[in-house]
């Protein structure tokens, strides 16, 4: 793309605004994370519920506090990790919505959990247009979606990125499940016969920057890597990596104790997705 485009990202600090922003100053667009603390020269949540939207070609939302954070299941937490997505995409939803020059996207995060979870892996297969589903996980992601939502006769172009999990090295899911696997305790989960979708975390950067940059990318796109693995495949792939075994299952039970049940049918249960419209472009370089 020879024309650079100013970016703003919400979340811009995190595990994937991180890696999207190399990857877009790489490609030569200007990047302006918004931060929760007034920075020297940053531009702040505050500034734009006050101010409104700076002018800029395109807006990314990824803020959220992390679901899967070791921090306890309380009412407290859930809250946090509801409006920490919600009321951050509402707002900038409303700046664009108020902008004289509306930027050309505005591309948010969501997550798998839209659809409904299994325990087995023959669900049934989503694609970008089967039903939400139900429970905490699918609410979460509707209420994310509608937040996102412009007023009619706006035409800036909404993309919500439902992304699994998303795995890379540095961090994510990653990070989090390597400790109990070096300890030699990272077992299948449960049944282990759950699906896993997951991304690796080029991909789903790749999937972002193509949402930014391609005007004909609409509506939700699924972040998921193509070849569906289940849990048992994916922990002896894992394990591999790290050279350890993998034989002592986690049972269920264990896990609803330690995240709480809603938190848990993230990894007890899974979704069978497929990457239906990303498949259909292919992502240059």
């Amino acid at each position: 793309h020879s024309m650079s485009l100013r970016i703003l990202i919400g979340g811009g600090s995190g595990f994937v605004g991180r890696a999207l922003t190399a990857a877009l100053q790489k490609q030569g667009h200007t990047v302006d994370i918004i931060s929760r603390s007034a920075k020297k020269g940053a531009l702040t949540w505050t500034e734009i519920a006050e101010s409104g939207l700076p002018s800029c070609d395109a807006v990314v939302n990824l803020a959220g506090a992390n679901v899967l954070s070791p921090r306890l299941w309380t009412d407290g937490f859930k809250k946090e990790v509801h409006s920490s997505r919600i009321d951050t995409t509402k707002l900038l939803a409303k700046a664009i919505a108020n902008s004289d020059a509306a930027p050309k996207a505005f591309v948010v995060a969501s997550g798998v959990g839209y659809y409904q979870n299994h325990p087995f892996t023959d669900g049934i297969t989503n694609t970008e247009d089967s039903p939400a589903g139900q429970g905490y996980m699918c609410s979460l992601a509707q209420d994310w979606e509608a937040a996102a939502k412009l007023p009619e006769g706006c035409t800036t172009r909404v993309v919500n990125v439902r992304s699994g999990v998303v795995l890379g090295k540095e961090g994510g899911a990653f990070a989090q499940m390597k400790l109990p696997f070096s300890l030699g305790l990272g077992g299948p989960l449960a049944s282990g016969h759950q699906i896993f979708p997951w991304i690796h975390l080029d991909d789903i950067v790749g999937i972002y920057a193509h949402s930014i940059t391609t005007a004909a990318v609409k509506g939700p796109i699924n972040g998921v890597a193509p070849d569906i693995i289940n849990n048992l495949q994916f922990t002896a792939a894992f394990g591999a990596a790290l050279n350890r075994w993998t034989f002592i299952p986690v049972p269920g039970f264990v896990l609803n104790t330690l995240l709480g049940k809603e938190r848990a049918v993230m990894l007890l249960e899974g979704q069978r997705v497929e990457p239906t419209k990303a498949l259909e472009v292919s992502h240059d370089g």
